[in-house]
């Protein structure tokens, strides 16, 4: 058990890797399970970063947005240090809006499949699409319930993209860590390619249930600390009354990890795995021939 104090001192170290961003009066897409009644801006997501000492996040296309970015590159422009974006795209996006999207922060695509259609990842546009992924070093964040992740987790693999797992996997609420979909993403666990979000358990299960400590320490023996990241979801679309920030983020501190895991989680993982440290790398390398230039 750590102290209370001890994760605070280090948060502006800290990712959060999941959260939206919009604005009321964009263009909404055919089919949407959601249109938002209100906004969510940039600038009242950051006030939240900074009332909770988070440095750095993740901002995830909405799916009711489709794969018009614009808004997500928008926004991301406004700090490419601090910020990094993952898009909803089409098979056929052309490969100058793959870089530009990269030069704003993306460094990964969403298929946010809840409700939808599965794809067919084997068809000739996204075998394309997914060794374009593959060349960029871009990821792949995987949004589908518990029990359909199994072939796509395969086929994703195969492809050679790291995958991200959203929501704990989306088990059945009625199930938990007992659906046999969740159980199934526990085996991959051993692929060292998958890393899983600890973020909206609201989700996935009851608010008075003990999913969240549960499924927290399933995940942890199966994938490690290294392959785990927290994400608040904000604002918690469809959820809005049911949480907010710092619940999200106690949903985590008070689970009694130890501080390794908890660094891990928040931290160095999200870190890594985004890219914040190659930034940190690159801009201590160049303070360092600037000094040794003067």
């Amino acid at each position: 058990m750590i102290a209370p104090a001890s994760p605070v001192q280090s948060r502006s170290r800290c990712v959060d890797t999941h959260a939206h961003v919009f604005e009321q009066g964009l263009p909404l897409v055919d089919g949407r399970r959601y249109s938002p009644g209100y906004d969510a801006t940039l600038d009242t997501y950051l006030q939240l970063l900074d009332a909770h000492g988070i440095g750095r996040a993740v901002l995830v296309q909405p799916s009711f947005l489709g794969t018009d970015n614009r808004y997500l590159l928008q926004a991301l422009s406004r700090d490419t240090h601090c910020l990094r974006g993952v898009a909803v795209i089409a098979p056929d996006a052309s490969d100058e809006s793959l870089a530009e999207m990269r030069g704003r922060g993306v460094t990964g695509i969403r298929l946010n499949l809840i409700e939808q259609a599965l794809p067919d990842l084997r068809a000739k546009s996204w075998t394309l699409l997914l060794d374009r992924l593959s060349q960029l070093s871009w990821h792949v964040e995987l949004h589908r319930a518990a029990r359909d992740l199994a072939p796509m987790l395969d086929r994703l693999l195969e492809a050679g993209v790291p995958v991200v797992v959203d929501h704990f996997g989306r088990p059945d609420p009625d199930q938990g860590i007992g659906d046999p979909g969740f159980e199934a993403l526990l085996r991959y666990g051993k692929s060292g390619r998958i890393w899983v979000k600890l973020s909206a358990a609201y989700r996935c299960a009851a608010g008075d249930s003990s999913f969240v400590r549960e499924a927290t320490k399933q995940l942890l023996e199966h994938f490690g600390a290294g392959r785990l990241m927290w994400g608040s979801d904000w604002p918690h679309t469809q959820h809005e009354r049911m949480t907010d920030y710092g619940q999200s983020l106690s949903m985590l501190m008070e689970l009694g990890l130890d501080a390794a895991a908890i660094d891990a989680i928040l931290c160095t993982t999200p870190q890594s795995f985004y890219g914040f440290e190659d930034e940190l790398r690159d801009r201590g390398a160049s303070s360092a021939t600037a000094s040794a230039v003067t």
